[in-house]
Order: C-alpha cells, then structure tokens, then sequence
C-alpha cells in the first residue's frame, strides 16, 4: 500500500534497542552517554537491515527532553560520529513521550516522497539521571524527584496548563473513571483488572533481557512473606496513589535508546533480506492542549478514525496491540477505542490473561512501560523494535504463538500528543 498521497510503499528492514535500565547500576551500559545509547541502537538497526552505516542518507534523532538529559539543544548534529554517519543530513524532534511513533512517521514520510531511499530513525532518552554540566556526556548523576517535577509544567501551555495542574491533574483516573460507570463496574473490578495487567506484563518483562526487570511479582511478594502476586499488589507496599492506579500501574523511569531504518518496500525485496520486511501503512494524528478535559480519549478517536481512513485496515486484522501505558489504565480504554477489544470488555479480558503475551489478544508483549521501562521518547520507538521482532517471529520467550501480521500502535505523549499506526508484514 501507498503511504497516503505519497509515491511510494515504505517499508521496516532494521531495527535496534539497548537495554531500558538505569544505566548506572548495570555494568552493561554504565558509563554510557545520551549520545552512545542513540549509537548503539543505531549501529544495531543498520546491521539488521544488512547495511552499513555509509548506505544512510538521512537520519531523525528524537528525544523528549534533550537540555535536561543530554545538556545539548541540538543533539542530532552531535551524535553522527557514533555510528559512522558524518556529514549526512539529520533533524532533531520532541513531542514527550509520543516522539518515537513521531520518529516512524517522519521517516516514513520521508522515503516515500522519493526524497530519501535509506532513512534511519530513533529516539533516545536518559530519563534516570542527570547529566553533569559542562562535562563530558558520560558523566551522569541522580535524577532527584524535586527537580523532575518542575520541569513537567513545561510541556503544557503555560498561561492555562500549569494552574490546572494540566494534564496530570486530568488524565490518570478521568478516562477509566468514565469507562467504570459506562459499564456499571465497580472499583474492585477496576482494581482487579489493573492488577492482573501488571502480573501479565511484569511477567512478559522478565523474559525478555532488554526490559528493566527481572523479577515477577511472585517473587517481591515472597520477598515480603506474602503468599502470592495478588496479596502483594493489593497490600500496602503497592498503595493507590490516585483513586484508581496503585504504584505499580505508573512507568518506570529509565534510560534507553532504540532505532528503525526504513527503506522502499520494493527496494528491500530487490535486495533480498534475511528476514521479513515490515511496511508502514500509515499514521493517524491528533493533538489536544493538556488542559483539555478526556484529551487522551478525545485524541484516541480522531488519531484512530484517520489512521483506520487512509489505511483501509479493519479492526479484525489487527493482531497485536501496542500501546502508550505510563498509566496502566490507558491498556484497557485505548485497546477499546481503537477497536482491538469489544466494547466493554477489556477489563474482562485482561483478568481473564488474554491481553497477555500468550494470550488472544496480547497488548505490549514485551511489558509495557511500567514493566519494560519507560524512556520517554525511546519507548515508542522501543514499542516497534518488539512489533517487528514479533512479526518475524523473532522475540523469543515471549514469542506471540499466532505470527502477528498486522499490528497498531496507539502512542500518547505529554497527556496531549497522540498517533495511530499501523505495519504489516510484507509477503
């Protein structure tokens, strides 16, 4: 298929990631700077295309928050030299935590205009730690809550947005709220289905030696001398912290980077690659201020509805959802909305373990963001890495029983930025 109006089929031929960790305490990726995680994917990405890092003509680098993680506004010209890329064009973006789903729309758009044949595309963000000012990038110290709070205000309107709290004083609970009394559900429904989320999720995580942990929640609540899971995220050691989501359903902070290479869909079947292609179908759009009340279900439907017009794909081709969940809830009303679950049913099926990576209908099967790790604009790019990797029926012990061939994306950035995709294996 043709990317909207554009010329050309555009297809996924790479793709990298680092661990999501806190890069200090791991022997791994201690040590690494912003600009050597964005290489390491990178380098990754180009390898799994087949390519060298010469073959690339153009590259995004995208970032949610690049002056307080990196002490670099324009970081996109200073990282080429880590993977082998000098002098080639390049562009720096930051849309919060939606940047990396931004990163395959541009990418995409960009090779199927005729303007490039081999992109590279990736995100990166150090989001638990701070660098050192005026020193060399590898040089990092705490992330302390006190000033990772005054810096949240500044992604919404400034004149509207910090007053109200913005969209942090909005978004976590309004949306499941509406969606409880919609359907006559009580808050122990609601409890219960977040929690049996997270076990799926956390269980995913620990599989998978990318993501930030590698302990289930059976093993914390023996940690505790609690009998099981469920005793742990129901305790006072897993509070509720709004009125719905207790801590395990918020993201875990962490650093990270991941890449993609794009290049035209016939071109990657000319050159014959060693494993399957995956093309981009197409990106749905929509951005409501953060003030605005329900802008995620609000941004959800408009994103959806456009991305499911110009792709021409229905609902029951979709074979694996990935989505945005620095609040958990956001799994059970995205999935709905973007017509993956039946309505009012989602709640049941994560209960029922059918949301998990082994069941019928998996929703992030490599753990999501509060189990994977969630760093900030690498995430969406890090959602895509394990799309395609699943689609080539690559992702190891958390490896979808059914092929995956068709899978959507419902990203969310800064409680305001959203996008709708879709890829699908090329046969």
């Amino acid at each position: 298929m043709k990317v909207g109006k554009y010329a050309r089929s555009v297809s996924i031929v790479g793709v990298g990631c680092t661990p999501f960790k806190n890069f200090e305490d791991h022997a791994q990726t201690k040590g690494m700077s912003e600009g050597e995680a964005f290489g390491y994917a990178a380098l990754e990405a180009i390898a799994d295309a087949g390519l060298e890092p010469r073959d690339i003509q153009y590259f995004y680098h995208g970032a949610a928050n690049p002056f307080m993680i990196g002490d670099s506004l324009t970081p996109n010209m200073q990282v080429a030299d880590w993977f082998g890329t000098r002098g080639i064009g390049s562009v720096h973006h930051s849309e919060a935590c939606c940047t990396g789903y931004v990163s395959l729309q541009e990418a995409a758009a960009a090779v199927a205009s005729g303007e490039f044949d081999i992109v590279l595309s990736g995100a990166v963000d150090l989001a638990a730690s701070l660098p050192v000012v005026g020193a060399p990038g590898h040089m990092r110290r705490d992330f302390p809550l006190e000033e990772m709070l005054p810096s949240i205000p500044m992604v919404y309107d400034r004149a509207y947005g910090r007053p109200l709290d913005s969209a942090f004083g909005i978004s976590f609970d309004n949306w499941i709220n509406e969606y409880r009394w919609t359907y006559g559900l009580s808050d122990t429904d609601i409890d219960n289905a977040l929690n049996a989320l997270s076990k799926n999720l956390r269980r995913a995580a620990v599989l998978n030696p990318l993501a930030f942990y590698d302990v289930d929640f059976g093993q914390v609540a023996a940690a505790q001398g609690m009998p099981d899971a469920d005793a742990f995220l129901t305790s006072m050691f897993n509070p509720k912290v709004t009125q719905y989501l207790r801590v395990t359903g918020f993201e875990t902070k962490c650093d990270g980077a991941a890449a993609i290479v794009v290049m035209p869909t016939e071109m990657a079947r000319a050159r014959g690659l060693d494993h399957k292609a995956v093309e981009v179908l197409g990106t749905g759009s929509a951005a409501y201020e953060g003030a605005t009340l329900s802008n995620e279900k609000a941004g959800t439907m408009r994103a959806a509805a456009q991305a499911y017009e110009l792709t021409g794909v229905s609902s029951d081709e979709v074979d694996l959802f990935m989505c945005n969940d620095f609040f958990l809830a956001s799994e059970i009303v995205a999935a709905e909305e973007c017509g993956y679950i039946p309505r009012g049913e989602a709640w049941r099926y994560a209960i029922e373990g059918r949301t998990a990576y082994d069941g019928d209908k998996p929703i992030n099967t490599h753990g999501g963001r509060c189990n994977f790790g969630h760093a900030h604009g690498a995430s969406g790019v890090a959602d895509i890495v394990e799309a395609v990797k699943q689609m080539r029926g690559e992702a190891g012990a958390t490896q979808m029983e059914k092929l995956p061939r068709t899978t959507m994306f419902r990203g969310f950035g800064g409680g305001q930025n959203v996008r709708v995709q879709f890829i699908r294996t090329v046969e």
